[in-house]
């Protein structure tokens, strides 16, 4: 199953019979001081930059984010997206809680949207494939529900099985739902990795729909954390994992996915892995 998604000029597809798709993380100003006060300024420039620099170590799809408190986030998210899609020909995934943010965003995005992100929860169920249908865009859902955070992958399931279910209704087809099988911190629970990857499993095997993480939450708290996000990626790959929320400028998660691609052989006479490797050579 393919999830197609495009900007005006490039066309990107999550699938696990494709090379693994990075959703860029950094435009988001949660715990970044810098890129909060130049959004809040009407200033893109420092959003611009991370663009470019999550593109050249390897971003496939940049995730938006333009959640700054007292701010018109509609008219600070539409204005985002018009000045990255000037510059810039990744397609991009719309980071926002807030409806009207969303569909000022798609109603000005040039190409098919990911949108970042609705739950099991009927008000932002209805809300978000509501406007997924109108402008066409696919979703990443979330198996949380109105009950909270399902305990077991069998819970997760349900919930996605429901999400699948109900976007059926407003005429979407499952390769337009990429399901998150919800990535919690490991520091707090010894047990939640594991949980996730199960649910990455029964997902794929009994709906077929194309899965992603925002894979760094699962070391929050934690020492070396770029070890732990390293290792999570691989092992979600492994398990039908098409795509994931993360940084491409740390260059150990950027090799790791690079040394899956070539792995599951999804890297055709290893060309992609040698490229890179002889890029960082010449850097050295």
């Amino acid at each position: 199953m393919d999830t197609s998604l495009s900007s005006k000029t490039r066309q990107v597809v999550i699938s696990p019979e494709h090379p693994f798709v990075i959703i860029g993380e950094r435009i988001n100003p949660t715990r970044r001081k810098n890129l909060m006060e130049s959004l809040a300024r009407g200033d893109f420039g420092i959003a611009l930059e991370d663009a470019h620099k999550q593109i050249a170590a390897g971003a496939h799809i940049l995730d938006v984010n333009a959640g700054v408190p007292g701010a018109n986030e509609a008219q600070l998210l539409e204005g985002l997206v018009r000045a990255l899609a000037q510059d810039i020909h990744a397609p991009l995934c719309l980071d926002s809680a807030n409806p009207a943010a969303l569909e000022a965003a798609l109603a000005a995005y040039e190409g098919k949207a990911l949108i970042n992100s609705t739950t099991g929860e009927e008000k932002m169920l209805n809300a978000v494939l509501s406007l997924a249908a109108k402008y066409r865009a696919a979703v990443i859902g979330v198996v949380t529900d109105d009950s909270g955070v399902p305990a077991t992958p069998e819970a997760r399931l349900a919930v996605a099985r429901k999400i699948v279910r109900r976007a059926a209704d407003y005429g979407m087809p499952p390769e337009d739902i990429v399901i998150d099988c919800l990535a919690l911190t490991v520091s707090a629970d010894s047990q939640a990795g594991r949980v996730t990857l199960d649910t990455l499993r029964l997902v794929q095997q009994e709906l077929g729909v194309n899965l992603s993480l925002g894979a760094s939450n699962v070391s929050f708290g934690l020492p070396d954390r770029v070890a732990l996000n390293a290792a999570y990626l691989a092992l979600g790959i492994a398990r039908g994992m098409g795509a994931a929320i993360t940084d491409p400028t740390v260059p150990e998660l950027a090799t790791t996915i690079r040394a899956c691609d070539l792995l599951m052989g999804r890297d055709e006479y290893a060309m992609r892995w040698i490229k890179a490797y002889r890029a960082a050579q010449k850097k050295g």
